[in-house]
């Protein structure tokens, strides 16, 4: 081979080495665009997985802590001053209504009780005494001229003025004689008694803010259970209600109750309802002011519109879902209604069939391209 063909065939083989490494360098650039163009895809056009908004009823119920209060209780305390003379109960005796507790001693009452015996008889005294003159002067007066009219209705004011202090007078011993009926004191209604303060001898009077009851009397055969129930689920309840509650002394035992009260008012600290249940204590196994974990059932609404829990999003701009309608989101505001596991109420501009984004959150923008 001479040297010109060397040449030629050098200058091919340089030829076909550049024009190989051209098409390698466009391919590679090809494919690093379509690789950026798919990143960006990504960002701009996000893939989404999508739910139904179904039409359907939730039954849902809340746990909330309650406690349990006598039906009624009542501080008794002595009305006037006065020593114990003779105690009837002690802390645990069952008692009943109108039943004798302790009898008091007020000597001075006695002593109160017959002086204003006394002034009865001494007005009685002086009216008959008034009366007798202001009749003797009306006989008299019938004989024209013995008597004058002015004397006449002096004596009649007289003797009214006396029938008044008579009266007076029997109204104070009423008074007096009624203290006598406060040394005896009874029992307003069925009850246990749960404290006492007292010994005989010991000096009492009436309450004083400081001051400790004689007794403290409670109602445990019924029990009043009492729950603040939060302000978004007040709407669902009704004295039909039937509540499930559990306390930790008993365990293993589950009670049940019907609302019987709802305050019809929210509390203006704790944005909550209370709500009280009537409880019968059979068998005395429940204590006042026992704690209890109390499950309240919230009704479902009819024809309510349901979609997961993971579709609310709950931004600092309003509360809404992303509804996807030919492949873009959009922003639909919805108001929460009742919650049961996974699946919550809603309320809002859609219907039902409609897709909303399943994991929503508020990256996705409205109006937003997405791939679902």
């Amino acid at each position: 081979m001479n040297k010109r063909s060397t040449t030629i065939l050098a200058g091919l083989a340089l030829t076909i080495s550049l024009l190989l490494g051209a098409c390698h360098s466009d391919q590679k650039e090809k494919e690093d665009a379509k690789q950026q163009q798919e990143q960006q895809d990504a960002l701009d056009f996000p893939a989404v997985s999508v739910a139904d908004v179904e039409n359907g009823k939730l039954s849902s119920s809340i746990a909330v802590p309650g406690e349990l209060l006598p039906y009624q209780q009542v501080d008794l305390y002595a009305k006037i001053n006065s020593y114990v003379k003779k105690l009837m109960v002690d802390i645990g005796s069952q008692v009943y209504a109108g039943q004798l507790l302790v009898t008091l001693d007020a000597p001075e009452i006695n002593s109160q009780l017959a002086g204003a015996q006394s002034r009865i008889k001494q007005q009685e005294a002086i009216y008959f005494a008034s009366k007798a003159t202001y009749d003797r002067l009306v006989n008299t007066s019938r004989t024209p001229g013995t008597i004058s009219q002015n004397d006449l209705e002096q004596a009649e004011a007289k003797k009214n003025a006396d029938y008044a202090n008579v009266e007076a007078a029997k109204s104070a011993y009423k008074e007096v004689s009624s203290g006598v009926g406060y040394l005896n004191i009874r029992a307003p209604f069925d009850g246990v008694i749960t404290t006492r303060n007292i010994n005989p001898g010991a000096y009492v009077g009436p309450g004083g803010k400081n001051a400790d009851p004689l007794f403290v009397l409670q109602d445990q055969s019924r029990l009043r259970l009492v729950v603040s129930v939060p302000e978004s689920y007040v709407g669902g309840l009704t004295h039909k209600s039937e509540v499930k509650f559990t306390v930790r002394e008993l365990p293993g035992q589950k009670f049940t109750a019907k609302i019987a009260r709802l305050a019809g008012a929210l509390d203006e600290k704790l944005r909550s309802e209370r709500v009280e249940m009537d409880v019968y204590n059979k068998g005395n196994k429940l204590l006042p002011h026992m704690y209890a974990d109390v499950e309240v059932p919230l009704p479902s609404h009819d024809s309510t519109l349901i979609v997961p829990k993971s579709a609310v999003v709950s931004s600092t701009e309003k509360v809404f879902v992303v509804k996807v309608v030919n492949h873009h989101a959009q922003w639909v505001e919805v108001k929460k209604g009742f919650q049961a596991g996974d699946k919550m109420e809603i309320y809002g501009d859609l219907k039902a069939g409609d897709k909303v984004v399943k994991n929503a959150t508020d990256e996705i923008r409205d109006g937003q391209k997405v791939k679902d």
